[in-house]
């Protein structure tokens, strides 16, 4: 046991399951045939750019494929799978922060401290930045730290989901899915969401829970989509 987590740790053996790892997400994109919803909402947040976007943990997967050309970057925790999610991300043409929040899903304080400061400095710069609104190890529940962000750096939240038709569904803490090719992929975006810069604690707090009510009905809407139980506007 001991030997494998050596090999798991290893630079050759994170780069090459990055590698793998990032082309086949690329062939699961460029295989599928994407659903956008709404259809204008690539219109609607360009000229709010940079943003804040946020999903759930577990659809975070084919994310690079939502920036359409801007300039991005994703939160990846520092744990030895994240330097493996690091490297996928970056072969898509994203950058990337190191760092997580606390049980309370909080950026801003503890270990995050610093890798909230890049994600602030990052928007400065025309960043948009990525990252998934769980609070750690507790499936759809929002914590804290998105809002924050969102009030410090003055700019818009966009929830996202994403689900395909076609996928293997994993019984994890996250509810993850591995996409598969050949998939009707649905790509869905929730109300956008302004954090006020005075916002106190309670405001924060009606923030959090709208974006967590937010992504669930955009997961919702996105696995109808893929399902075909619904219409949609169809690209790709």
């Amino acid at each position: 046991m001991a030997f494998l987590k050596r090999v798991a740790r290893s630079r050759i053996v994170q780069k090459t399951v990055g590698v793998v790892a990032a082309e086949y997400l690329r062939a699961v994109y460029k295989t599928s045939r994407v659903v956008l919803d709404p259809p204008d909402i690539y219109e609607r947040v360009i000229p709010e750019l940079p943003v804040i976007i946020a999903m759930w943990h577990g659809q975070h997967f084919l994310v690079p494929f939502v920036r359409r050309g801007y300039r991005a970057k994703v939160l990846i925790s520092r744990h030895r799978d994240g330097e493996m999610n690091a490297i996928a991300a970056e072969r898509l043409g994203v950058g990337t922060i190191r760092g997580s929040g606390d049980m309370g899903g909080r950026f801003d304080r503890k270990g995050g401290v610093g890798a909230f400061k890049a994600m602030l400095y990052a928007i400065e710069e025309g960043d948009s930045m990525a990252l998934t609104a769980d609070v750690p190890k507790v499936s759809r529940i929002a914590g804290t730290g998105i809002v924050k962000l969102a009030q410090l750096s003055g700019r818009l939240i966009v929830p996202v989901a994403i689900a395909t038709s076609r996928r293997i569904e994993i019984k994890s803490w996250d509810r993850a899915a591995i996409n598969l090719p050949f998939s009707r992929m649905a790509i869905v975006a929730g109300d956008l969401i302004r954090v006020d810069a005075g916002a106190d604690e309670s405001d924060l707090e009606r923030a959090r829970v709208r974006l967590q009510d937010t992504l669930n009905a955009a997961t919702a809407r996105a696995y109808a989509l893929a399902d075909r139980r619904e219409g949609g506007s169809v690209r790709g």
